[in-house]
């Protein structure tokens, strides 16, 4: 808004008599009633602007909860069930439902030394030289040695303690690991294996130097060299699945059934049953999801485009033909068929029972009775023919709906650039007419001060003839006297 011209103007009024401030005043609000026409049509279209972003998002919620149902990723999903512990189960998304029988006969095992000789604690001596740990497998006290070469570990001078000796161990980074076993009889070094399986045994060569004592942790029996225990020798997996025998380095099956990885956590009594079956929960938690998805922005669409009769309000959006599009289309998918499935028309037909206020209620019992059939549900929901689009999943399709609205040339975002370029339009208009208003301003205030001081000139004059009048008046009646 513009303001006083200058401090020369404050006093204007004092030579008319005029309240020059006041009809200013009230001049330049008659020219300002424009301005306060677009900043009121600007808060308008900015309430808009702001309604037409929660529109976008809540569409794209809506395309995104769309989208995980129109992918077939979501309707191969299984779950793995386990009648006994001794097997666990686990699927992926590639795990095709089916039942197996599991027996396991042995598990596979690390093999595990430990010194014979006990020791006063973690910081007894052991003695110095060389370790030779080398990986392979026994067969009876014959060893093979494995691919791996051979790790020579140095015990040197302030080296030799037991605890010094087992981070020495770990920090070579071998197939082999050490640790501290202390119970009331004392302390012991233990290794074992890195890895489970037959193919990871091991065996210790020692090279002593003075002071001597390395040798307790010698193991070879194939060279008449075992000074340590074998406390457990290492040992794969043998396990039947459906009669046919397999055989794992590891207690965890991944592999043997596609997308079906078993965990084998003991050996067993009688055949366990296994079984991968299709994940119903999960499938229904991402129909739950949409249908919330789709609630939300239904009701805010509704909420944006009414008239309330009773108050007489209508809502930011009331009459908007892109926010009014948006709403019946979306709604019309809701209703249209697909031939997909010979099961599955319609939405309907699995449980969305649509309210009058364009809402979603979900029939529980009837989406049960869907999920039993995943395979014609998913064609409902997923199925792509781009030879016959009314074959197309209905999903599918509200995905691609959701997809033309927010697209860069869509109707939300064709809708949001123009109440934008409006609003940046506005803004402009209201810069100019405050240039204008600030000069009309200046140009009265000027024109009523240069009349303010004309009309104190013609007071200054009218005073003095009147003065000049009256002293010729006092002259006369003295001569005639």
């Amino acid at each position: 808004m513009a303001t006083s011209i200058g401090p020369l103007l404050s006093s204007a009024g004092i030579g008319s008599g005029l309240d020059v401030n006041s009809i200013v005043s009230a001049l330049v609000n008659v020219e300002r009633v424009p301005i306060t026409r677009l900043q009121t049509q600007a808060s308008t279209l900015q309430t808009q602007l702001s309604s037409y972003g929660k529109v976008q998002s809540y569409v794209a919620a809506v395309r995104d909860a769309a989208r995980t149902l129109a992918s077939p990723a979501t309707w191969t999903q299984t779950v793995g069930t386990s009648s006994d512990t001794a097997v666990g189960v686990s699927t992926d998304g590639n795990t095709l439902p089916g039942s197996y029988r599991v027996e396991v006969q042995t598990l596979a095992a690390a093999q595990s030394l430990a010194t014979v000789t006990t020791y006063a604690g973690k910081d007894s001596t052991l003695g110095q030289g060389t370790l030779h740990i080398e990986l392979g497998s026994w067969s009876g006290t014959s060893f093979t040695a494995g691919a791996d070469p051979a790790l020579d570990i140095s015990i040197g001078p302030g080296e030799d303690t037991l605890q010094q000796v087992r981070d020495k161990i770990n920090a070579a980074g071998g197939g082999v690991v050490a640790s501290i076993l202390t119970d009331a009889s004392g302390a012991r070094l233990v290794l074992r294996s890195r890895d489970t399986g037959a193919a990871n045994g091991f065996r210790v060569g020692v090279t002593e130097a003075a002071p001597v004592g390395l040798a307790a942790l010698a193991y070879d029996p194939s060279g008449a060299a075992a000074s340590m225990t074998l406390a457990q020798a290492a040992a794969d997996a043998h396990a039947t699945i459906n009669q046919l025998p397999v055989t794992s380095a590891s207690n965890t099956l991944a592999g043997v059934i596609d997308g079906l990885t078993l965990t084998l956590n003991k050996v067993t009594a009688a055949p366990v049953d296994v079984s991968a079956t299709p994940d119903s929960a999960s499938m229904k938690k991402s129909v739950e999801a949409f249908v919330a998805a789709y609630n939300d922005m239904a009701k805010y669409l509704t909420e944006q485009t009414k008239y309330d009769a009773a108050s007489k309000t209508a809502g930011t959006l009331q009459g908007d033909s892109a926010a009014l599009a948006v709403r019946a289309q979306m709604r019309s998918l809701l209703a249209t068929s697909s031939g997909a499935s010979t099961k599955f028309a319609r939405l309907a037909d699995i449980g969305f029972d649509v309210q009058t206020d364009g809402t979603i209620q979900l029939v529980g019992s009837k989406l049960d009775n869907a999920l039993a059939n995943v395979a014609e549900l998913k064609k409902l929901f997923a199925n792509s023919d781009s030879a016959t689009p009314a074959n197309n999943g209905v999903l599918l399709q509200m995905r691609d709906l959701a997809d033309r609205f927010l697209g860069i040339d869509g109707t939300l975002a064709t809708r949001s650039d123009g109440l934008q370029h409006r609003i940046d339009d506005n803004k402009d208009q209201q810069a100019r007419l405050e240039v204008r208003v600030s000069s009309f301003e200046a140009r009265v205030r000027a024109q009523y001060t240069a009349l303010d001081a004309r009309m104190a000139q013609l007071t200054g004059l009218s005073t003095y003839v009147t003065q000049q009048m009256a002293m010729l008046n006092r002259s006369s009646s003295s001569n005639g006297n």
